[in-house]
């Protein structure tokens, strides 16, 4: 890559990660998760779905990195829900902005 040259957004895609509905996050309630090496490269790997913090973490970094499968597979729509307030703060509003915008009963 030349020194003109930017590298691509980490958004660039992002919207295509998205589920088309929350009814289709049909990730676990409760018990552990444990991502694959390709998501939790560096820190966590294993959360606990019943610890607020660890799921934050989880909902997050799945989010931030996890193809539509894995978020389908690992995100719990009610607890995505319940804990949306708290992901808005602590996540790009870019980010956010596409989800919610993909989403948007995440809003209400």
């Amino acid at each position: 890559m030349s020194p003109t040259e930017t590298l691509p957004s980490r958004l660039a895609g992002a919207a295509d990660r998205i589920p088309t509905s929350l009814e289709q996050l049909t990730g676990p309630d409760c018990g552990h998760v444990v991502l694959p090496l390709r998501l939790a490269w560096s820190g966590l790997s294993e959360f606990e779905i019943s610890d607020p913090r660890q799921r934050l973490t989880l909902y997050r970094t799945l989010l931030d990195c996890g193809q539509r499968d894995d978020i389908v597979r690992y995100v719990n729509a009610t607890l995505l829900r319940h804990d949306w307030p708290r992901i808005r703060r602590l996540t790009s509003r870019r980010l956010v902005a596409i989800w919610e915008r993909q989403l948007p009963e995440l809003v209400s």
